[in-house]
């Protein structure tokens, strides 16, 4: 079965052409990253525009050769509500028109998916981390249906904690690849920032405390005349949130009995945290897995991997279908098709 996957749940424009659920035959993503640069982040509307602007290229692209998919499989939450509307409003007009079926699909649910079209899917049941800039969580999944939050974010997510503290020391947007690399020059121990939340007992994470933790040290070091080195900040701020995050993953999986670990989300392209949570797993004894950097960001390929399974455990999804900004992960499936 070949599957068309559609994605543009936030600045990514993609469609991906996927066979049997794991052949990947095209990926292709239109970022808009450059554009959303100067603002600091993402901005709603322009990022909608920007949609309308990219999908029927990316479309063409990752339909070279005339290709004429089986499915159709299309993002409906969790998102920006103009952004996912789009994706859903032309995987709609493309069912109807080529008279195929279509099915919806969580892109957070589809990121423990994407290993899979590298060859590397894990067994059920495993241990999800989704870590990017919307979303920090954990959750135990035993099939397609059947998924269970272990632990999320009370407040900023990974990715959005690591912009807002890029911001703050003027590193630019997006955040995370600046402070990962800039990390490899500093001192993770020069500056004492807290780990919040590492002996709540849970599996939960907040990472605004820390944040605001590292605005306030720096702006005291400022006050001061004692300016730090912004390499040592990025260094010790990276250091402490993803030792809270490698901490509750492990623990998770320990405590549920789970001996397979996927990771995915934008932030699972860090570099440092691969290697602490590589580290950590192989200490305890899990298996690791997680995807290429191109298939850790929102793309349109794990999107297809998953609505190829969504259509085999006898999901469908017909033109009345909605979009679900505030979507969960596992949450009420009859909501999307």
């Amino acid at each position: 079965m070949l599957v068309l996957g559609i994605e543009t749940s936030c600045d990514e424009s993609a469609a991906a052409l996927v066979e049997g659920g794991s052949k990947m035959l095209s990926n292709v993503v239109a970022s808009q990253v450059d554009i959303h640069r100067e603002y600091g982040g993402v901005v709603p509307e322009i990022a909608a525009r920007a949609h309308v602007d990219e999908i029927v290229p990316v479309l063409g692209e990752a339909l070279a050769g005339d290709a004429r998919p089986d499915l159709v499989a299309v993002t409906v939450g969790p998102g920006l509500v103009g952004s996912l509307l789009v994706g859903v409003s032309v995987a709609k007009g493309l069912s109807w028109s080529w008279g195929i079926p279509m099915v919806a699909v969580n892109h957070v649910e589809a990121h423990a998916y994407a290993p899979v079209l590298e060859g590397r899917m894990p067994r059920y049941p495993f241990l999800a981390l989704v870590v990017s800039g919307g979303h920090t969580l954990l959750a135990e999944i035993s099939g397609v249906d059947d998924i269970e939050i272990l632990g999320q974010t009370l407040d900023d997510a990974l990715g959005e904690a690591y912009d807002k503290v890029a911001r703050h020391l003027g590193l630019g947007y997006p955040g995370g690849p600046v402070i990962d690399e800039m990390s490899l020059e500093g001192d993770p121990a020069a500056c004492e920032f807290p780990r919040p939340m590492m002996g709540s007992g849970d599996y939960n994470f907040s990472l605004s405390g820390l944040k605001t933790a590292v605005i306030r040290f720096t702006a005291a070091a400022r006050g001061r005349g004692d300016d730090p080195p912004a390499e040592d900040v990025a260094a010790s701020f990276q250091a402490a949130a993803l030792e809270v995050v490698v901490h509750k993953t492990v623990r998770a999986a320990r405590d549920r009995g789970l001996q397979d670990v996927v990771m995915g989300g934008g932030v699972a392209c860090n570099r440092a945290l691969r290697l602490m949570l590589g580290e950590a797993c192989e200490e305890e004894g899990l298996e690791l897995v997680y995807p290429s950097p191109g298939l850790c960001t929102d793309n349109a390929a794990m999107i297809a991997a998953l609505g190829y399974l969504r259509y085999q455990a006898g999901h469908r999804a017909g033109l009345e279908t909605d979009v679900y900004p505030n979507l969960r992960m596992g949450q009420d499936r009859h909501q999307v098709g």
